[in-house]
């Protein structure tokens, strides 16, 4: 069993919101920055899908009804991927845990990893513009899980899976809320802000 590292600039980091907020962006920005590898589950399944395998399928079915993949199927893909020898030092997730149950099986791995989290970075974004932006953002790259009804569908979603699950970091004191409606290097530098004020 490895002694869990004690170096200060380690992070274990998970960055929240929904759809659209612009999470994928800020997580790869703040993930260079703090040297720790950027977990996108949306990033895997994409690249499942466009490489048409069996979990791609099957993850295809569910994102194009603007439902998610089940969670014995991303469990399974962040525990061994948290579990490589670049996780070892921080990471920082986004797209997971998007559930209570997620919360509970995520807690069951940094257990295993004898780690935990250090903070939940929240993007705060008004649903309006979320819309906007992915319907946009679906005709730029022609992406057939972006249509209007699919992303109402995926924010409905969000609001009744995920946003419970920032209550309990909310309790355990892990939440940083950044407006996520500013430019994107304005909402880099705010989050940046929101990890050293802890």
């Amino acid at each position: 069993m490895t002694t869990p590292s004690t170096d200060t600039s380690a992070r274990r980091l998970l960055i929240v919101g929904p759809p659209g907020a612009g999470k994928g962006t800020q997580a790869v920005r703040i993930a260079e920055e703090l040297s720790i590898p950027a977990i996108s589950t949306g990033d895997i399944f994409r690249a499942n899908v466009s490489g048409e395998t069996e979990l791609g399928v099957l993850a295809k079915s569910f994102m194009d009804s603007g439902e998610y993949v089940p969670d014995s199927v991303t469990n399974d893909m962040v525990r061994s991927r948290l579990a490589e020898d670049d996780a070892a030092s921080g990471f920082l997730l986004d797209g997971y845990p998007r559930t209570l149950d997620q919360v509970e099986a995520l807690d069951g791995m940094l257990s295993e990893l004898e780690t935990s989290l250090d903070a939940v970075l929240l993007l705060v974004v008004e649903t309006e513009e979320v819309v906007g932006r992915l319907v946009e953002r679906g005709k730029e790259q022609g992406r057939s899980d972006d249509t209007e009804e699919t992303i109402r569908k995926r924010l409905d979603v969000y609001a009744e899976q995920t946003a419970p699950l920032i209550d309990v970091y909310e309790k355990r004191g892990l939440v940083r809320r950044v407006d996520g409606m500013a430019s994107i290097d304005e909402v880099t530098a705010a989050l940046r802000g929101a990890l050293a004020g802890r």
